[in-house]
């Protein structure tokens, strides 16, 4: 299969994509939710769904119920799970781990500004894998963090959006194909990391706030340009994830305003 067409099993017709990120468990203890959407995600691809962001152990454990869903598979993860700043992150699959598995695509984190080696580390890898894609004809993702995995005091630039913007481009410069990184809500600014990226550009999955300002971050991403969103908790975590993939999907499928997607949320479960 070539590249664009497992690109188009990322995104749909019309170039856009809902994710569900399922590789909690690389980085984190707080998994709630995961495994209840990953038995239910095949009625979630019914509602606007496109794919899901799995790890290795989930595309072997949950293969049936994955085995009609696109799926990106995440090459790394942290080396000391218990530490939710994801203080250090390695690589343990690639390439050729995603083909065996039939997945559509890669992803993995760099940290350009990142210290202690992470950002020298994390470019060689994306480029390494890209090279790896080009061979194989299977998509990158780089999602691309300035300086750290969250947004902490410690790091001030990690939310800085002229960081954000450079890291994003550095991702689409070391190889990516597509680029998901942190996103502000804010039109003008996404709207400058976005053309600063030069690859289809999907958010992070945001805040965990009330559906109304969720809707409202996710209508003004579309707003600036963003291809989609990738987004964990936020699904996971709903008390009615199918509602929220109808709504999400109604935004950036359909093109619809935050007050229908709200009618939508309230209307589907």
């Amino acid at each position: 299969m070539d590249k664009a067409k497992r690109m188009n099993r990322i995104f749909g017709k019309d170039g856009k994509t809902i994710i569900v990120a399922l590789d909690g468990f690389a980085f984190s203890s707080n998994t709630a939710g995961v495994d209840f959407s990953v038995k239910k995600i095949k009625h979630l691809l019914n509602y606007g769904l496109n794919c899901a962001l799995v790890t290795y152990g989930q595309a072997q454990l949950f293969a049936e119920d994955l085995i009609d869903v696109p799926t990106i598979l995440r090459v790394d993860g942290s080396v000391n799970v218990f530490d939710s700043t994801v203080p250090e992150t390695a690589q343990f699959f690639d390439v050729t781990d995603a083909l065996k598995l039939g997945a559509e695509g890669v992803v993995c984190m760099t940290f350009p500004g990142g210290d202690d080696g992470r950002e020298e580390f994390s470019h060689k890898m994306l480029s390494s894998l890209a090279k790896q894609g080009e061979q194989w004809n299977l998509p990158v993702l780089a999602e691309t963090l300035p300086c750290s995995y969250p947004v902490i005091d410690e790091y001030p630039n990690s939310g800085n959006p002229d960081y954000i913007s450079t890291a994003a481009r550095l991702g689409s410069e070391y190889g990516a194909d597509v680029i998901k990184t942190r996103l502000t809500g804010n039109i003008e600014t996404d709207q400058m990391i976005v053309e600063n990226a030069a690859r289809p550009t999907i958010a992070l999955g945001g805040p965990k706030t009330d559906n109304k300002s969720y809707f409202e971050y996710v209508y003004n991403l579309m707003q600036a340009g963003a291809k989609g969103i990738a987004c964990g908790r936020n699904i996971t975590q709903d008390p009615n994830p199918v509602g929220k993939v109808a709504a999400l999907s109604a935004l950036i499928h359909d093109e619809k305003s935050v007050e229908e997607a709200l009618e939508i949320y309230n209307e589907v479960e």
